[in-house]
């Protein structure tokens, strides 16, 4: 969908790399722009998921020939994409004002934690503080424990890559329409609040509320994960009547009026101390079996190892091994079809061919 969209990345950490790599999933050409030597984080291998699809190139960015080179590059893309703290970019003399001298047709993607500007702008962080201050970390616990660190889907990739890319995307259809580019300001505190709008729709409709575990998500005995007694977990989340008269069904719980008032919070944790009671006598693959095919909304808790052999994701394809790595192929489909993703280059593997397209070989 993206052949022929051009997308200069400059090496960074976490969101900015996946963000490009999505682009890239898309068809983009990716150019990653590398630090020369080792791999920015100790201990990592050679190759990176994230470069999967891209071309790569080390270039020192203090190196006056070096920057000559990435300005060429700039000068034929689309976007860019960097993810430094605010001001570096510009004290290197690529900040968006350059950038846009020599192509003013570029969308400019600046990925951050804290945002470009505000009073904790210039701050190191980290995912699990911006979703703390956002507030998308509130109801990440259950009653009377504190919030857990989630996976950096919450914040790293949902409310920082994910909405970079539909920046970035929205950007390019505006230069295409108008000629002109734009900067692109990607912040995780900013993204991760704008996905608290469900539940704060919720919460205005008076289903939600501040006080954790007592919400209709984060507190039913129907909306949680349990133990089974080999160790694994299912979760429940069966908010619907009709998904929740199915699930007591096939549990022969219907007729048991500990669970007759569904959305009634005084009935809950009883109802949770009985059900986690009940998971707990079979291990997690009689309740998927049990639960198989219908519309109780119950599904096991899986690795991803497990995730890429189950039946409906094995059949969707939706994970792949590609040269001994297990990875999630790309997302979303067009057509129907699960698309292999690229190879993922070593560090600076493109240099020639890179060299060679700018007529600087």
């Amino acid at each position: 969908m993206l052949e022929g969209i051009r997308i200069v990345e400059i090496e960074g950490l976490g969101p900015g790399p996946f963000a490009a790599m999505m682009l890239a999933d898309l068809g983009a050409e990716v150019i990653c722009v590398q630090r020369p030597g080792a791999a920015p984080l100790p201990g990592a291998p050679a190759t990176s998921l994230l470069d999967r699809g891209k071309k790569t190139i080390a270039l020192d960015l203090k190196s006056d020939a070096d920057r000559a080179i990435l300005q060429a590059l700039i000068r034929r893309a689309d976007a860019l994409i960097e993810g430094f703290r605010p001001g570096v970019m510009e004290r290197l003399g690529l900040g968006p004002a350059e950038c846009h001298g020599w192509n003013p047709r570029l969308v400019y993607g600046r990925m951050t934690g804290w945002g470009q500007d505000g009073p904790r702008a210039l701050e190191a962080g980290h995912d699990l503080n911006y979703i703390a201050l956002s507030g998308a970390l509130w109801y990440a616990s259950l009653p009377g424990q504190p919030p857990v660190t989630p996976p950096t889907l919450v914040g790293d990739i949902g409310g920082g890559a994910l909405y970079l890319v539909s920046g970035i995307l929205a950007a390019l259809i505006h230069a295409g329409r108008s000629g002109m580019g734009t900067v692109v300001d990607a912040a995780i505190v900013d993204g991760s609040a704008h996905m608290m709008s469900l539940i704060m729709l919720m919460q205005a409709g008076g289903r939600f509320q501040a006080q954790r575990g007592a919400s209709m998500l984060d507190g039913p005995h129907w909306s949680r994960s349990y133990v089974c007694a080999d160790g694994g977990f299912v979760s429940v989340q069966c908010l619907e009547p009709q998904f929740y008269a199915r699930f007591l069904s096939l549990l022969s719980l219907s007729d048991d009026p500990a669970f007759a008032r569904q959305t009634d919070p005084a009935s809950w944790p009883a109802a949770t101390e009985r059900l986690a009671a009940l998971f707990a006598t079979q291990p997690r693959d009689h309740w998927t079996a049990l639960f198989a095919g219908s519309d109780a909304c119950v599904a096991p808790v899986l690795t991803p190892a497990e995730a890429a052999s189950d039946p409906h994701l094995a059949a969707r394809g939706t994970w792949t091994d590609a040269g001994g790595v297990l990875q999630p192929r790309p997302a979303p489909r067009f057509d129907g079809i699960a698309r292999d993703p690229g190879p993922a280059p070593a560090r600076d593997q493109h240099r020639a061919e890179i060299l060679k397209t700018l007529g600087m070989a």
